[in-house]
């Protein structure tokens, strides 16, 4: 991937340590752009970084926050603008997940999926876009989900938050609208080959899986992609259309098909976990 035309970016990738995230970081890394990497985790963040300088980034900034904590995010903004006076472009790629009925997930677990997912997304763009609107000129890009589109069985918390993901995309769209230099951009990956699936929060008795997952490669370049040309929203996965139609034409018999479906598509049925947070908290 080339350098961009106009010279470095500042880059800020959130979920920097893995999935998306990381794989958008080392895209942004190798087009040579000022990478900022945040995620909770110092170690791993570090060793993003190496592999980001590896790849050519102009150059890698860590930055250990939690999205969930607004005031984490402002100073992980801070820091950003203070070593790079400005920053381009947003990925927001931090997600975590939860299956389990609704009345089963803990209360905590609950609230700390929709916090991460959904006022995460809000914690960083109450920070950066009032830099981009002042300079006219910047891109964030929201990472979504297909089940912000449909409803499934068993990822309630999920669910609900990429549901507020897709509802706060378009706000944002429609509030921007006077600054045209400023654009926000909303990526829906259907299954996706990352480890999410693994680290989730379970309550459900049987591990998830990615059904008809796409390669985490393939997301990462249509994110990148939005960085040059900014749309309104990209789906990526090969379902993702004829998941969203079934839910919006035919409600009654996607009812009746989605359980059985997602049981055998998207969890080991197999295998059993036991109940648990996992990196939710």
């Amino acid at each position: 991937m080339p350098v961009h035309a106009d010279g470095p970016r500042v880059v800020l990738v959130t979920g920097a340590t893995s999935g998306i995230g990381r794989a958008t970081a080392g895209l942004s890394a190798a087009a040579g752009d000022h990478v900022v990497l945040l995620a909770r985790r110092a170690e791993v963040l570090e060793e993003v970084a190496r592999e980001c300088d590896e790849l050519g980034a102009a150059s890698t900034t860590v930055c250990v926050a939690d999205v969930a904590e607004d005031v984490e995010v402002e100073k992980a903004v801070a820091e950003a603008v203070d070593a790079h006076g400005r920053i381009d472009a947003v990925v927001h790629a931090a997600g975590v997940a939860a299956y389990g009925r609704a009345e089963e997930v803990p209360a905590d677990v609950f609230e700390a999926v929709v916090r991460t997912n959904l006022i995460g997304s809000v914690n960083v763009v109450r920070h950066v876009l009032p830099l981009m609107r002042e300079r006219d000129h910047g891109t964030v890009v929201l990472v979504g989900s297909v089940i912000g589109h449909i409803a499934v069985p068993s990822m309630t918390p999920y669910a609900v938050s990429k549901w507020g993901v897709r509802s706060l995309a378009r706000q944002l769209q429609i509030e921007n609208r006077d600054r045209p230099g400023v654009h926000v951009a909303y990526v829906v990956p259907g299954g996706v080959d990352t480890d999410i699936y693994e680290k989730a929060a379970n309550y459900s008795g049987s591990p998830g899986r990615a059904p008809l997952p796409v390669s985490v490669g393939v997301v990462a370049r249509a994110t990148m992609r939005q960085l040059d040309r900014p749309r309104r929203a990209v789906q990526v996965g090969v379902a993702n259309n004829v998941l969203r139609l079934a839910f919006t034409v035919a409600p009654s018999l996607f009812d009746l098909l989605v359980g059985p479906l997602f049981r055998a598509g998207a969890t080991d049925q197999r295998a059993d976990v036991e109940a648990g947070a996992g990196n939710v908290l």
